[in-house]
This record gives structure tokens, sequence and C-alpha cells, in this order.
């Protein structure tokens, strides 16, 4: 019974979801049941994460998983870049940054940490991480100073912004090249090879997982966007700001399904599959999400510039600070996820004052 149980329910609940929405239905319910839809795609997803990286290894099943789950958002936002909404575009690339790195990458730690006492990781990756994350601050950090000293003026800024988003696709490919082959083996993940007790092969075949890991993602993004539309209304009526709102609630709604299975794979012991879940998909936003917009809107003849707030700098430089601190060691344990799940509460709470 328990075999189909779960797959009836993902079904039911997504179909379910599917029509409240495209019914317009209430929007209460239609929140009530995408957020239960969540729970089922999520585990889904997470299942089928943890499959291609039996076949696949940790680090490239963490890439693929953070991969798709971008992806959904990049044509989002892609959409949103086209209309001009570009502080929502901001505050949402903010948020899945540091909610990857607070949220994602704390709750995993945490519950990893809850059943093994130390979980271990390759050093090495561990410090590559940290070395882009800084990267990443830098590169949103100088074109805000620049244009808020009047050093440049803002058509400027724009062009700045244009060359800074193309070295770092550059520089985001390069890594790709340099930790997928180059040194994959000095990157590799020190638990890739050892059997834990009791652990089973994935129950499917190297193209079921495949094809299940994109059917889950491609489910992702349906039910996100369903519960994504489901939040003016509530937000609404609590006087939520558009900033608190594309940081965190939009942010932790479409980035929580599919970062789940790194929870999940912390805790099975495999934390470097759940790092590179947290940490590469926060890489992925900034180093290459977030400059493809710029392109993007520069062919849709509105540059958005690189420029971002204060608060925002200020959000993403603390959880690069905080994250690659807990990290740089190689080494994890609960009371350091617990940290990061601090930082992000203060932030949350920072930014609901707004």
């Amino acid at each position: 019974m328990k075999k189909w149980l779960s797959p009836f329910l993902l079904i039911a609940f997504f179909v379910l979801s599917g029509v409240a929405h495209y019914g317009g239905w209430d929007s209460t319910i239609q929140f009530v049941l995408a957020a239960i839809s969540v729970i089922f795609v999520a585990g889904f997803l997470g299942k089928a994460t943890e499959s291609v990286a039996h076949y696949a290894g940790q680090r490239l099943g963490g890439f693929l998983n953070a991969t798709f789950g971008n992806a959904a958002e990049l044509i989002i936002a892609i959409f949103l870049v086209k209309e001009g909404l570009f502080d929502m575009v901001k505050a949402s690339l903010t948020g899945s940054i540091i909610g990857n790195l607070l949220l994602v990458l704390g709750l995993s730690i945490f519950a990893g940490g809850l059943k093994f006492k130390i979980q271990s990781f390759n050093v090495s990756l561990a410090g590559m991480n940290g070395s882009l994350m800084i990267v990443a601050v830098i590169s949103l950090f100088v074109p805000a100073v620049f244009l808020n000293t009047h050093a440049i003026t803002t058509s400027d800024s724009k062009m700045l912004s244009l060359i800074v988003a193309g070295i770092l696709i550059v520089a985001y490919i390069f890594w790709l090249i340099f930790s997928m082959i180059t040194h994959k083996d000095y990157l590799a993940d020190v638990t890739e090879n050892e059997e834990l007790p009791h652990e089973h092969g994935p129950e499917w075949s190297k193209g079921r997982s495949i094809l299940y890991l994109i059917i889950a993602t491609v489910m992702v993004a349906f039910v996100s966007e369903w519960l994504v539309g489901t939040l003016e209304t509530f937000t609404s009526k609590f006087g939520l700001s558009e900033l608190f709102v594309g940081a965190f609630l939009v942010a932790i709604i479409g980035n929580a399904a599919e970062h789940s299975a790194a929870i999940m794979l912390a805790m099975k012991n495999k934390i470097g599959a759940a790092v590179e879940i947290a940490v590469g998909s926060s890489l992925q936003i900034a180093l290459f999400v977030a400059p493809v917009l710029v392109f993007a809107s520069f062919f849709f003849g509105n540059t958005m510039n690189l420029v971002f707030s204060v608060i925002e700098l200020l959000a993403i430089g603390v959880s690069v600070f905080i994250a690659k601190s807990i990290i740089q060691d190689g080494k994890t344990n609960w009371y350091e996820g617990l940290l990061l799940l601090v930082v992000y509460v203060i932030l949350g709470v920072s930014f609901f004052m707004v």
C-alpha cells in the first residue's frame, strides 16, 4: 500500500491544485492545495535527485538539482525583466541567494547534524565555494559603490553591469570545466564511495531517474507558480512590503520544493551533495542567472543594472560571510546549522520591518 499511496497523493494533489488555480477557486483553497502539493512534489524531486546522484556522483547530481531548480526561476524572472520590474527581480535574486545559503544550507546541516554528530565533505571544494561566493559579493558590491558615490553616471553603470555580467558568465563556465572535468577527482566528495549500513541502491534505472528528475522539476515550476500566485491576497491582508515578499516569501516558496532534496540528502549523511545543492544554487544565481538577466534586459531594450540596494547588499554580504566561515573546514554539526538559521531569522525580521 505504501508504494502506490505516495504517487497517488502526489498526482491527486497536483491535479487538484491545478484545477483550483485555473478554475478560479477561492484563493485560500488554492493556497492550501498548492502548499500540500509542494510537500509531495518536494519528496518526489528529492528521491529523483538522490537516484541521479547515485549514478552520476553526488556533485553532478547536486549540480543538476540546482540547475533544474533555477531554470524555472530564470524563466519567470525573464518575464519580470521584460515588464521592467527590476526591483522585484533583484529582491527575488537576493532572496534566492540568502535563502539557499542560510535557510537551505542551515536546515540541511542542522537536520544532518541531529542524526550524525560530525559530517564531512571535501575541504578543497569548501574553499573554492567560499572564494566564488566572495567573487559574487564583489561583483554586486562594485557597481553599487561606483554609482552611489557618483563616480560614474547611470548610463555608465549599465555598461559596467554588462561588462561585469559577461565576465561572471565566463568565470562560471570555467568553474564548471574546472570542477566537473579537469579537477573532478580533486573536488570529489569524501563520502562518494562510502556505503552506509543497510543502504540499498536506487529502485529506478539511470534513464528513469533522469526522466523523473525532469518531470519533477516541471511539476515544481507549475506548483511554485500556483502558490506564488496566491500570495498577493495574503500579503495585502497583512500589509507586507514588496521587498519582504520578493526577498523572502517568493524566494522561500519558489525554492523550497526543489531544494528540500538537500535536507533529505544531509539526513542520509550525504552532506557533500547537500552543500553542492545549497551553495551551488546560490553561486549559479549570482554568477549566471543574474548576469543572464542583465543581457536579457539589454536585448529587451531597457538594460537592468547590477546595482542592488544597500539592504540587499548587506543581506547577501552577511550570508556569504557566515556561510563561508562555517563550511571552510569541510566539517559540519547541528549547531552550525542552527547559527545559519539564526542569521536568516534576523534578516527576515529586519526585512519585515522595512
